[in-house]
């Protein structure tokens, strides 16, 4: 046996390779300190991530009814804002409409009014153009009258004789105005 030891203290020892009786120790510290960590701190070890897990299953439950909340209200506000849009469309259409009908009763009160306006003018051009032939009537009467007293060396004060000599000559005046405005009618 002496020769095994010998032989066994010739051979160089392997660096890696541990001595048995250490090998055998450090196995049984091993098995001592996992069945410690087994029995006493995997299960709290375990307890706190159940915990956690649950908090995160929590929060991410918490999260997916938010978000689905979220999607809701924005579905919400969509649909409101389609309904705003639809309003104000709506309502602009009907100012267009009340606007296009306000135009129009205004132009027909303006045309109207414009009619009026010149009805009443016409109306008040005849009255100065009869009131001014009156007028013309009488002063070329006088003056015809006193140049046919002149010419004839007497008075023609009479005043009916006046009248109808004067009617007489307006009218064939008048007569010989619209004969020459027939002939130049005419003539174009």
């Amino acid at each position: 046996m002496n020769a095994l030891v010998n032989m066994a203290a010739e051979v160089p020892e392997n660096p890696l390779v541990p001595p048995i009786p250490e090998l055998v120790i450090g196995l049984i510290a091993f098995f001592i300190v996992f069945g410690f960590l087994a029995k006493k701190l995997l299960p709290n070890i375990n307890k706190v991530l159940d915990e956690r897990r649950k908090q995160i299953e929590g929060r991410i439950e918490d999260a997916e009814a938010t978000q689905a909340e979220a999607q809701q209200v924005l579905a919400d506000y969509r649909a409101q804002l389609a309904d705003a849009r639809h309003e104000a469309a709506r309502l602009r259409q009907e100012a267009q409409e009340q606007g296009a009908t306000l135009i129009a009763e205004m132009r027909a009160e303006g045309q109207r009014q414009r009619e009026e306006i010149i009805a009443a003018g016409h109306a008040q051009i005849e009255a100065d153009r009869k009131q001014a032939a009156h007028s013309l009537r009488q002063d070329v009467g006088k003056l015809a009258t006193e140049l046919a007293g002149k010419l004839v060396g007497e008075s023609l004060e009479d005043v009916a004789r006046q009248s109808r000599t004067i009617d007489r000559f307006l009218d064939e005046v008048e007569a010989q105005a619209a004969s020459d405005a027939t002939k130049a009618e005419a003539g174009r």
